[in-house]
């Protein structure tokens, strides 16, 4: 049986489930606005051709050095954005109960999260960030104003949230999701806290814990490593997932000194299993764009995945990755079938601009060729 009609089962069977599973996400927020960059503009409107690639972006922008230039950004939509919201819309769309945490909003709620209010319980600790998003067809530049992140502190969720209802939330918990650590400066605070003093002073918890880094680039490898040795305490409270794409695995294996190697499937393989033995947690899971790898104590799997090179939105592709993958955990599935509920619910994302139902994965999952 291969991995598309084995999950098309498994999900059958199990889908019911989630709706008695409750997430606890955060702790980011972001407005996002997706451009286009213009070429050449021929009339009003859409009237242009576009900058297709980043190499062709790169070239403007360098040819510009010593002059000046002028490049227009073309606005196909303001929406919801940031790792935790997106992934939390997705976990909500597969049927997951739900609070927020997070940067929504200092005085009230920015409109663009409504949707979210309505179907979750939301706490916010600040403003949203602001990300102008320029997509191309070979990736992604996110251009982002971040200030009001440096607001999500401990302090700040201790005040906004109370300790109580912060302990009832995560011993109520299924799924504890913490992302966004590389734009969030005092997030390694945060984890070091529940760590030190919140969880230990809980019950035996019933939560997976997954975290998601966001590109830790511009962070030194000082920050990431006290990042990932805060991580790693976690799963002394339950079972810990780290998620990653592929650049974030370069990344993390520089920090670690572990050997990376390329995507194809065995070497995808390979470099999850080095990182999940160095980190000595419950899962790793690396994906590309093409495809996704993962490896916890029983082996590791690969699959390919439904790309498309004529994406409709690649903005919050990773964070549907990470919803669909964690809602195959949330279900009891085999990790080869947590990969398949992730890169199905990327897949649809990208090629409708929505977040699918359960049903809709099915749909999806069963017309792929």
């Amino acid at each position: 049986m291969d991995f598309k009609t084995s999950t098309l089962a498994a999900l059958r069977a199990h889908a019911g489930r989630i709706t008695e599973k409750q997430a606890l996400v955060g702790l980011d927020g972001f407005v996002d606005t997706i451009v286009t960059p213009v070429d050449q503009r021929t009339g009003q409107g859409e009237a242009f051709t576009p900058i297709k690639t980043i190499s062709d972006f790169g070239r403007r922008v360098l040819s510009a050095a010593g002059k000046s230039t002028n490049i227009e950004f073309y606005p196909r939509m303001d929406k919801l954005g940031g790792n935790g919201p997106i992934m939390a819309n997705a976990l909500l769309s597969h049927g997951a109960r739900l609070t927020y945490i997070g940067a929504l909003g200092a005085s009230s709620i920015h409109p663009v999260f409504a949707p979210l209010a309505a179907r979750a319980r939301i706490v916010s600790l600040a403003d949203p960030a602001h990300t102008t998003a320029v997509e191309f067809t070979d990736g992604k530049l996110m251009l982002g104003q971040m200030r009001s992140l440096d607001e999500i502190t401990v302090e700040r969720l201790r005040s906004q949230m109370g300790d109580a209802p912060l302990a009832n939330e995560l011993a109520a918990a299924d799924l504890v999701a913490l992302v966004n650590w590389t734009m969030i400066p005092n997030m390694t605070a945060i984890f070091q806290d529940l760590v030190d003093r919140v969880l230990p002073s809980l019950p035996k918890l019933k939560a997976r814990f997954f975290f998601d880094l966001a590109d830790p680039e511009k962070r030194s490898a000082e920050d990431l490593q006290t990042a990932i040795r805060a991580i790693t305490r976690f799963e002394a409270f339950g079972r810990v997932t780290l998620g990653l794409n592929f650049k974030e695995a370069q990344q993390v294996c520089t920090a670690l000194n572990v050997a990376c190697g390329d995507e194809t499937g065995d070497s995808l393989r390979a470099t999850a299993d080095r990182l999940r033995k160095a980190l000595d947690v419950d899962t790793v899971v690396v994906h590309p764009r093409a495809s996704a790898a993962c490896a916890t104590s029983h082996g590791t799997w690969w699959i390919p995945g439904p790309y498309t090179e004529n994406p409709l939105i690649t903005t919050g592709a990773g964070d549907h990755f990470n919803a669909g993958y964690s809602t195959g955990q949330l279900l009891g599935l085999e990790p080869e079938a947590c990969l398949a509920t992730g890169v199905c619910t990327s897949g649809h994302y990208v090629r409708t601009g929505e977040s699918p139902t359960l049903t809709q994965l099915e749909t999806f999952l069963a017309n792929w060729h």
